[in-house]
């Protein structure tokens, strides 16, 4: 089932993680080896998980480095969804090779 306007990723952990244990972005940047500024990135909506930062945020956090790509894919596919328009798409007739 499709989620309306999953939350990014940034935002999850703000309020799963952040919040919850009085941890600062500060700190956590810390734990994870990045710089302050690319994790407010990242906690505000301006920047993507990467992979590299999944595998951080798993170890670190304790998620699979897959469910915050997903998360992140999940959050992407929807708001393509809602800018792009499909409607001069033609579907291909494709033969059996």
């Amino acid at each position: 089932m499709a989620m309306h306007n999953p939350p990014h990723p940034g935002e999850f952990i703000t309020e799963v993680y952040l919040k919850p244990n009085s941890l600062s972005a500060r700190e956590l940047a810390a734990k994870l080896g990045v710089a302050a500024s690319t994790l407010h990135r990242v906690l505000i909506g301006k920047s993507s998980i990467s992979p590299e930062m999944a595998l951080r945020l798993s170890k670190a956090l304790g998620r699979s480095p897959e469910s915050w790509l997903a998360m992140q894919y999940k959050r992407d596919l929807w708001q393509a969804k809602q800018r792009v328009n499909l409607r001069d798409v033609e579907k291909v007739r494709l033969s059996a090779a």
